[in-house]
């Protein structure tokens, strides 16, 4: 019986590839019987599609939400920075 490291390993390669018809089963089996490798399995799968239905959410430059932070904000955080350093 394969444990349950070795099946978030073979879920997150059958992302990849397919498995062999025998890992499958034995992957099949474990998650009939584990809620949490059942429970990562859908999280996986559901990153998955957000990904896919998003990417431009993946690649977005982080200079866009420092760009929505005022003026005022932004020199109250630098002076925050300061005085931390000091």
């Amino acid at each position: 019986m394969l444990r349950c490291r070795e099946i978030s390993n073979l879920v997150s390669e059958s992302m990849e590839h397919p498995l062999p018809l025998r890992v499958r089963m034995q992957v099949w089996m474990h998650l009939a019987m584990c809620r949490l490798c059942f429970g990562f399995v859908r999280h996986v799968r559901l990153l998955r599609r957000a990904a896919r239905e998003n990417p431009a959410r993946l690649t977005a430059d982080e200079s866009a939400a420092a760009a929505q932070l005022s003026e005022h904000a932004r020199a109250r955080i630098k002076a925050a920075l300061r005085e931390a350093n000091e």
